[in-house]
């Protein structure tokens, strides 16, 4: 699984890449959660259940994202680690992190959102990309 950031003019693009589409939308969050915090010393102490639902991949992945957004902001969590499982219409997964400790973690910029800004959900070469510009 690979995960990294890409340029995008004002905002922030996250891309996650992997032999799977599991694989991909866990690198985008953690992409994400990259841009938030220094991943580096963040432990996966607790879990926290994560559902959501979409008519297409794109959008899949954009409420996946935001979903984790809202779940670390109403918990005073960042996240470090990901899974899920994808069914029909929607995905069940799991987020694992800790309470942001400002002692401990090195923040770094607010992600407000997801966006549909360069959205992409595809296999190429057999490699799953699963890509969208976040709003900082």
């Amino acid at each position: 699984m690979e995960s990294r950031t890409f340029d995008h003019a004002a905002d922030i693009g996250v891309r996650g890449e992997g032999k799977t589409l599991e694989e991909a939308f866990a690198g985008a969050a953690r992409a994400m959660f990259s841009v938030m915090v220094d991943l580096a010393g963040v432990e996966p102490r607790e879990s926290v259940a994560i559902s959501c639902e979409a008519s297409d991949l794109e959008l899949l992945l954009v409420r996946w994202l935001n979903a984790l957004l809202a779940e670390a902001d109403l918990r005073g969590m960042v996240f470090c680690d990901f899974d899920m499982r994808l069914r029909e219409g929607g995905l069940d997964g799991t987020a694992r992190g800790e309470r942001f400790d400002p002692e401990r973690h090195v923040p770094g910029v607010e992600v407000k959102g997801a966006t549909l800004t360069e959205l992409k959900v595809a296999r190429e070469g057999g490699i799953w990309h699963a890509q969208t510009v976040v709003d900082v």
